[in-house]
C-alpha cells in the first residue's frame, strides 16, 4: 500500500512540477475561459432575465471546454517527452497511474475554476456561491468531469487525431452529469426549488460512483490492449 501511494504522489507531483515550468496549460485554458465568459457577457442585454437563467450554463461550458484543452495539452506533453511511455513501462500498479493522473487533473480544474468563478462573478453580477450545496455541486462535477476526462485522454493519447477524438468520446459519457451541473446551478442562482436541485446533485453523486467503479476494474486491461 504504502508502494502504491508513494506512485500516486509521484505522478501528481510530476504533473505539478511539468506545470509551474512551462505553465502551458493552464495559461491557455484560463485565456479561453475568459474568452468564453466575457463574449458571452456581451451577447446579452445586462438588465435581461435570460441571461441569469443562462448564467449556470455559461459558466459549466466555460470550464468544459477549457478543460477539454486542458487534458489534451497535459496528455500530449506526457506523449511528446517520452513520459507515457516510461509510466506505462514502470513496475507499478496501472490503477496507480490513473489514479495519479486524475487527482492531478482534479486538481488542475480546481485551480482554473477558481481563477474563472472571480471573472465570471464580476462580469455577470452573480455569487456563485449563495448556499453551502452549490460547493458540493461544483466539487462532484468537476471530479465527475476530471475522472472521465483522465480516462478518454489516455485511451486517446495514441490516436493522430487525439484533439478531436477526446471530445467526441468524453462528451456523450458526461451528458448526464452536464446537464444536472447547469440546471442544478441555475435553480441556486435563480432561488429556485432546492428539492429539485437535491435530485440532480444525487445524479451527479451516482454518476461519479458507477464510473468510478467501472473505471478502476477495466482500466489496466485497456491500457494493455
Amino acid at each position: 500500500m504504502g508502494s502504491y501511494l508513494r506512485a500516486v504522489s509521484a505522478i501528481i507531483k510530476k504533473d505539478i512540477i511539468m506545470e509551474f515550468r512551462t505553465k502551458e496549460a493552464i495559461n491557455s485554458t484560463l485565456v479561453f475561459g475568459m474568452l468564453v465568459i466575457i463574449v458571452f457577457n456581451f451577447v446579452f442585454d445586462p438588465a435581461s432575465t435570460t441571461r441569469q437563467e443562462l448564467s449556470g450554463g455559461i459558466f459549466w461550458m466555460a470550464i468544459i471546454f477549457a478543460g477539454i484543452l486542458g487534458l489534451n495539452k497535459t496528455m500530449m506533453m506526457e506523449v511528446q517527452g517520452g513520459n507515457f511511455e516510461a509510466l506505462m513501462l514502470a513496475p507499478i500498479d496501472r490503477s496507480a497511474i490513473f489514479l495519479g493522473k486524475f487527482l492531478s487533473n482534479l486538481l488542475f480544474l480546481t485551480v482554473l475554476e477558481l481563477l474563472l468563478a472571480p471573472i465570471f462573478m464580476v462580469f455577470y453580477d452573480i455569487n456563485l456561491i449563495p448556499h453551502p450545496l452549490m460547493l458540493l455541486i461544483i466539487f462532484l462535477a468537476t471530479y465527475g468531469y476530471s475522472l472521465t476526462g483522465t480516462f478518454f485522454s489516455i485511451i486517446s493519447v495514441k490516436t493522430k487525431t487525439r484533439e478531436v477524438m477526446l471530445p467526441l468520446l468524453m462528451l456523450p459519457i458526461l451528458i448526464p452529469i452536464i446537464i444536472a451541473a447547469v440546471l442544478s446551478t441555475n435553480i441556486f442562482l435563480t432561488n429556485g426549488d432546492i428539492d429539485m436541485a437535491y435530485n440532480w446533485i444525487k445524479l451527479i453523486a451516482v454518476f461519479d460512483i458507477i464510473f468510478t467503479s467501472i473505471i478502476l476494474v477495466v482500466f489496466s486491461s485497456i491500457v494493455e490492449d
